[in-house]
């Protein structure tokens, strides 16, 4: 078994295969996947995975190098994602969010209900 934070296997698993500027999107309950975009799907019920939960869990094994989320996000909802290890954000649009989306590894979806409440983690490297 695990000593590390992060206990499920998936996700866990991909995190060890990720790549320089690979693309993970942690994503709230309602955000649309991309045809052909891996799944992780968390969600249990309304907030269960909240995506706090998540994003930390997944910071204890991703490097991440920069991140971005949508403009429409509440200041409080960034100002959180900001106190975080995730370098430097980008905003933009969540129409523009959705279709970067595409280029994801795959989307890690949380029971999550806070409207905009989605970040795209890019990896980076540990030397």
């Amino acid at each position: 078994m695990k000593r590390t934070t992060l206990l499920h296997a998936e996700l866990s698993g991909l995190i060890a295969s990720f790549g320089h500027g690979d693309l993970l999107v942690i994503g709230d309950a309602g955000l649309p996947v991309p045809p052909g975009v891996r799944v992780i799907d968390l969600a249990l019920t309304r907030g269960i995975p909240g995506i706090f939960d998540v994003l930390d869990a997944v910071l204890s094994e991703l490097v991440v190098e920069r991140a971005s989320l949508a403009e429409e996000a509440a200041p409080d909802l960034r100002a959180r994602f900001a106190e975080r290890a995730i370098g430097p954000v980008t905003l933009m649009s969540h129409a523009a969010f959705k279709d970067q989306s595409r280029q994801a590894r795959a989307v890690v979806r949380t029971g999550e209900c806070t409207p905009y409440a989605n970040i795209a983690l890019y990896s980076g490297v540990a030397f």
